[in-house]
Parts: C-alpha cells; structure tokens; sequence
C-alpha cells in the first residue's frame, strides 16, 4: 500500500490535523493486540473519511466492516445533530473492544453496532442513507452496492476502500484471485453505471467514491 514515496507520505501525514487522543490510543491498541492491523484506516485515511463526512453531513450513514471501529467515530464527526450510524461487522470477537470506544467518544448514542452478514443485515434496517462506507470481504462489494443502489436518493455517496489492492489492479485479470478480481470489476461497474458519478482516490489503498446523481 505504499504508493507514495516514504518520506513524502510522512510529509503528508504530518501536515494533515491530528487524530483526537481516543483515536491515537484505539490506533495503538488495534496495532498491538488485533490481528492483521493493516485493515484499520489509520490517521490520513481517518482525516479524510472525517472531512468527506462533515462535507456530506449525513443523517444516516451505513458501515459495512466495522473491524476495530476507528472509521465509524471518523464518519460520525460529520454526522447531522439527530444523525446515525450504522456498522456491521461479523465479527464478534471486537464487538466488546468497538462498543467501548464509541461508548467513550462523544457520539456513544449515534452509534450502532451490529453483528452479523452484512447481507442480511442491510435489508433489515429501514433507512434512507446518506453515505455509505464499504470496507468489509472484498468477494461481496459488488454484492453490497447492487443491493443498495437501486434505493439511494440523489446526492447519497458510496466509499469503497482497498479498490487499488495494493497494485494489484493493475496486473493481468485471468491470473488473479477472486478478491481482486471483483475488487476490478466494482470499479469497472462505477465507472460505467450511468446513475452515478465517480473519483478514484489514491489514497492509502484507493478509496473509490460515486456520488449518486
């Protein structure tokens, strides 16, 4: 995921704003105790989900791959007064760790967590979303966005993070895995559906952002 040269992606890291303090210690604590620590957005990526969302100020905002929650209380800084989010994730074993650090920040009562298929559980919730953060098992992205974008008003946003997959976008399509193949196609179909409009950012591992018209 380095696309940029070391030093200046650490020139860049240090000219964008800080973390808060709860989120340096939720970066410290994903990194020493959670598994594949790479999955957490971290302090640029987190800056710009944080800056996207007040831009958007979304109502409601749908997460689908909570991981340790760092992104959830980053798109929750943008959120409306009366605003909520919603993450999904299948996994159980950080549900304990994501509900103690909402609970902690200043958004505890806008946050909701849910365990379970992400599949299953989107039809479930009854609502009109804003903004919509992708992050979860890459095989299903095209799953996810074909099962919400028939629903979305005009001017709701789709994020999809990992869309470059470190580089390997850029390699031969019939000898790749799964992942990145679908990984491929979700950009393919953004690119082409005509309901909404889209900007690949290089950013950590390419954020893919469409702005339905």
């Amino acid at each position: 995921m380095e696309f940029l040269d070391g030093q200046l992606d650490n020139y860049v890291v240090n000219h964008t704003s800080e973390e808060s303090d709860l989120l340096k210690r939720l970066n410290r604590e994903t990194r020493s105790k959670v598994l594949q620590p790479r999955m957490l957005s971290g302090h640029l990526q987190g800056r710009v989900l944080s800056m996207l969302s007040k831009m958007i100020r979304p109502k409601r905002i749908l997460e689908i791959g909570t991981y340790t929650g760092y992104s959830a209380l980053c798109l929750a800084e943008g959120l409306t007064d009366d605003g909520e989010l919603h993450t999904i994730d299948l996994n159980e074993e950080l549900a304990d760790m994501v509900q103690r650090y909402a609970n902690e920040s200043e958004y505890a009562s806008k946050i909701k967590l849910h365990i379970g298929d992400a599949m299953q559980v989107v039809p479930t919730l009854k609502e009109d979303w804003d903004l919509i953060f992708i992050d979860a098992d890459k095989e299903n992205y095209l799953n996810y966005y074909n099962l919400l974008i028939g629903n979305l008003k005009s001017n709701a946003y789709i994020i999809a993070d990992n869309v470059l997959w470190s580089g390997k976008v850029l390699e031969n399509y019939d000898t790749l895995d799964s992942e990145t193949r679908v990984l491929m196609d979700y950009n393919k179909t953004i690119l082409a559906d005509e309901r909404v409009e889209n900007v690949l950012f290089p950013i950590r591992d390419g954020l893919q952002i469409a702005r339905v018209k």
